[in-house]
């Protein structure tokens, strides 16, 4: 380092610290003393430690990636905790929990001096994790007005504001900043990346511009399928008023009308019909002052037809607002209070991420449902969402013997297991099941629920059934010229034999 530097340095070190001092006061504690609260990391890396003092067991709460602690735990009496990093360009600090009981002793990391740095959205995408970033853009989207969680764009890209810090740094309380969407702001906050999600966390507003152009209500925000007009009423006091309809939305809505009087703006919509499934849209109002842009948003919703799906189609739908109408067996339960479950018709199977009300509707493995829901995804796995059980099929499970007492009803559906004795047509699936001394003729077995046509054969050949392995099917018992039988049985599952 060049002497002249030094000075200057240390100066805004001690400075930090003061600030430091002002902001984490540091409590003496009985039951865990450190022999300093503060540890200081040379900016080129290295380490340093501390002498921890406990009457009892202590745990490490260390969230900085770019941190190393020598042990994540103690136990009672003096124990040596050691604090390390790698070199960085730009200081870093952070705060350490050492947690002892119900009491907590906090620990403030300083590695080098803190820069914070202006930068655009693409900067800090492209920059290191746990540095701190201050970045001016438009707030595009708002999804949680407690802890202020929204989206920050700039000429360059978008990051996602994770938490927002109040005017005295306190959380949960995001609304009191009024901040809306469309406004410019300035925020300051450290970065960390959550899967492929580049986050500022818990930022400090710096800075507000309220955007020139508002949203102040808008009247039909969700439309029939039949259509009809939506109309938004605006405050503007730029320079007119110009709006953005989505390219996916320009088939089906139109402008019919602006009006303005004052700063007081009218535009209505036109939408067609929807012939499809539910469909939505976000609209942006544009003005501006001369030298700079400012906008607003508002969304609109088109409730449309319920589109009837096979599982493979909607699994190869997009993930959006469309309503889907599934049909299948319950082959698993993994949440029988939220109706976490999963879905298998004759083309495939699809985990269902909650029924409404599921825990009312008395279903178990086996049983046949109806649903409608939309197609979601979590972590790049699809899943139905948002769904409600429109009707259900009750299966019990039943021995052939108890299955041949039951007189014939297409309506009734038993899950019977039996061995494979023989197969009269493998195509279509017809076979002879037997349990104990009873046996049954199952006039089809077919891949899953719903399977028509061509979509119903060779299930055996597929699967590798054959005689002698145990086989579970769902159906109705019919009769067939005085012999009873089950009738298209759907596939469960099977076991083959040893």
């Amino acid at each position: 380092m060049k002497l002249k530097y030094f000075f200057p340095l240390i100066i805004a070190a001690v400075a930090f610290m003061a600030s430091c001092d002002d902001e984490f006061s540091v409590t003496l504690l009985d039951e865990i003393q450190v022999s300093s609260s503060y540890v200081s990391i040379p900016v080129e890396g290295g380490s340093s430690s501390i002498t921890v003092t406990a009457t009892e067991s202590w745990t490490v709460v260390n969230n900085l990636s770019w941190l190393t602690i020598s042990s994540a735990s103690g136990s009672a009496g003096e124990s040596t905790l050691s604090f390390s990093a790698s070199a960085t360009l730009d200081g870093r600090t952070g705060e350490v929990k050492l947690q002892c009981g119900d009491k907590t002793q906090r620990i403030i990391v300083i590695q080098g001096v803190p820069v914070v740095a202006t930068a655009t959205c693409a900067e800090v995408i492209a920059g290191p994790n746990d540095k701190t970033y201050k970045v001016t853009g438009v707030c595009t989207a708002i999804t949680n007005t407690t802890y202020g969680n929204w989206y920050l764009q700039d000429a360059t890209g978008t990051i996602y504001i994770y938490g927002t810090l109040d005017a005295k740094g306190g959380t949960k309380n995001f609304l009191s900043w009024g901040l809306e969407v469309g406004d410019e702001v300035t925020v300051q906050g450290p970065k960390t990346t959550y899967g492929t999600t580049v986050e500022l966390v818990d930022v400090t507003v710096l800075k507000i511009n309220k955007s020139l152009v508002k949203v102040d209500s808008v009247e039909n925000a969700l439309l029939p399928v039949e259509g009809g007009e939506f109309i938004a009423y605006l405050t503007c006091k730029g320079q007119g008023v110009s709006v953005e309809i989505p390219e996916d939305a320009e088939s089906w809505l139109s402008i019919s009308s602006i009006q303005s009087e004052g700063t007081s703006v009218v535009v209505k919509f036109k939408a067609a019909p929807n012939e499809g499934g539910d469909r939505s849209t976000t609209i942006t109002f544009y003005t501006t002052d001369g030298t700079k842009d400012y906008s607003s948003q508002t969304k609109l919703s088109q409730t449309g037809a319920i589109i009837k799906a096979s599982i493979a189609e909607f699994l190869a739908a997009p993930v959006g607002d469309v309503q889907y109408r599934l049909a299948g067996v319950i082959t698993n339960i993994a949440n029988p209070t939220r109706g976490n479950l999963t879905l298998r018709d004759f083309s495939g199977e699809v985990f269902v991420y909650g029924i409404q009300d599921f825990s009312t509707k008395d279903l178990k493995v086996g049983d046949i449902i109806t649903i409608v829901g939309k197609r979601a995804e979590y972590n790049g796995n699809p899943q139905v969402g948002s769904s409600v059980l429109e009707s259900s099929i009750p299966v019990t499970p039943a021995t052939i013997a108890e299955v041949l007492a039951k007189p014939d009803d297409p309506n009734t559906y038993f899950m019977v297991t039996g061995e494979i004795i023989s197969i009269a047509n493998a195509e279509y699936g017809n076979l002879t099941l037997k349990d104990g001394d009873s046996e049954i003729y199952s006039y089809g077995c077919y891949p899953g629920y719903g399977a028509t046509g061509d979509a119903r054969k060779n299930l055996l050949a597929d699967k590798g059934i054959k005689v002698g392995d145990q086989l579970t099917v769902i159906a109705p018992k019919t009769t067939y010229k005085g012999t009873p039988q089950l009738s298209n049985s759907i596939y469960f599952s099977h076991t083959s034999a040893k």
